[in-house]
C-alpha cells in the first residue's frame, strides 16, 4: 500500500496558503506529520480524507485517484479528526453498532463478531454498555479508533490525537495506534515529537504549508551528529547570545541555563558536543524555514 501526493496546493478564501505545492510518499506503517500550530498539518489530512478540494497537484492512493474517485478511497478509510461528537447517553456497544450499520455490515451476526473484536483490540470491553459522553479522554479516542476500525480501512488518518491526554491514557491510545500500524498505511499528525519518537518508522516536518523534511526518525538523528552542542551559562549572558541556532534552552535547579545549540563546529570553549535527538531535529528544520523567509 502507497500514498503518492505530488505538487498539492490549497489557499483558502482569506488568503492563507495551507499547501504551498507539497509532494510526499507514504508506505505501510506509522507516519508522523510534524508541524507546529498552523503548519498545514490538518489541511493536508483533510484533502486526503477527501473532506476538502485542493487548487492543484494530484493524491492517489494504491491503484484509487483521490481526486477523480473520492467515493474509492472513502470505502478504505479511515479518519479520527481532533475533536468528535458523540450521543449522550448511548452506549459504545450501540454506537459502534449504528456505525457499523453506515458502514455496509448488514449481517447482524457479522457486526457483533466485527464490534467484539474492535472493542478487545481497544480496550473498551468491559465498559461498552457504558455511555461513550461519560468515557475519559483517552477512553474516547479509543472509542474513535474502534468506529474506524469497522470496515478494514487500508488507510488511516488520526489528526493529533494525543492532545490533551494524561501520560496513561496516551501511552494506552499509543499501543493501540501501534497494532494498528503494523498492517495498514496511518498517518499521525502531531505536534509532539515524543510521539513520532515513540512511534513512526517514517515522518515528515511541515510549517506553513511547506515539506521540510522526509526521512526516517533515526536517520535524521544520525544527521545532527557532531552538530549539537550545550552548555551552562546564567540568564544574562544568555540575553547577549544571537538565538539563531539556539535549540531549547532549560532552567537548572540553580537558576542557571542549560542552551542546546546547532553549529558545524564548536561555538566556543564553552560548549560540549551532546547527543542529537528528534527534537534537535524539528526545530532546525522548522529554524532553516525561518531563515530562509527572512
Amino acid at each position: 500500500m502507497r500514498l503518492k501526493i505530488s505538487n498539492l496546493s490549497k489557499t483558502y478564501g482569506n488568503g492563507v496558503k495551507a499547501l504551498n505545492n507539497l509532494s510526499l510518499e507514504v508506505g505501510t506503517g506509522m507516519f508522523g506529520l510534524l508541524g507546529p500550530n498552523g503548519a498545514g498539518k490538518s489541511s493536508l489530512m483533510r484533502s486526503i480524507a477527501t473532506l476538502q478540494t485542493v487548487d492543484e497537484g494530484s493524491i492517489v492512493f494504491d491503484d484509487i485517484d483521490v481526486l477523480e474517485d473520492p467515493m474509492g478511497l472513502r470505502n478504505v478509510l479511515g479518519y479520527l479528526p481532533q475533536s468528535f461528537g458523540v450521543y449522550p447517553k448511548v452506549s459504545a456497544e450501540k454506537l459502534l453498532d449504528y456505525f457499523a450499520v453506515l458502514k455496509g455490515l448488514t449481517s447482524q451476526k457479522r457486526r457483533k463478531q466485527r464490534l467484539d473484536e474492535v472493542l478487545d483490540l481497544v480496550n473498551l470491553t468491559e465498559v461498552r454498555k457504558k455511555a461513550v459522553s461519560g468515557y475519559s479522554g483517552g477512553m474516547k479516542q479509543r472509542f474513535g479508533i474502534a468506529q474506524i476500525l469497522l470496515n478494514h480501512p487500508k488507510l488511516i488518518i488520526v489528526d493529533e490525537p494525543t492532545a490533551g491526554l494524561d501520560p496513561e491514557e496516551r501511552n494506552r491510545f499509543l499501543n493501540v495506534l501501534r497494532e494498528v500500524g503494523a498492517e495498514n498505511t496511518v498517518i499521525f499528525s502531531t505536534h509532539i515529537v515524543e510521539d513520532v519518537k515513540e512511534l513512526c518508522t517514517d515522518m515528515a516536518i511541515l510549517n506553513k504549508g511547506t515539506l521540510l523534511k522526509q526521512k526516517k526518525p533515526s536517520e535524521a538523528i544520525a544527521e545532527l551528529q557532531g552538530k549539537v552542542w550545550v552548555t551552562t551559562m546564567t540568564s544574562d549572558v544568555f540575553q547577549t547570545m544571537e538565538t539563531q541556532n539556539i535549540l531549547s534552552k532549560n532552567y537548572n535547579p540553580d537558576n542557571s541555563l542549560r542552551v542546546r545549540v546547532y553549529a558545524n563546529e564548536k561555538p566556543s570553549v564553552h560548549f560540549e558536543a551532546d547527543t542529537p535527538n528528534l527534537e534537535d531535529v524539528y526545530f532546525v528544520a522548522i529554524n532553516q524555514l525561518t531563515e530562509s523567509k527572512a
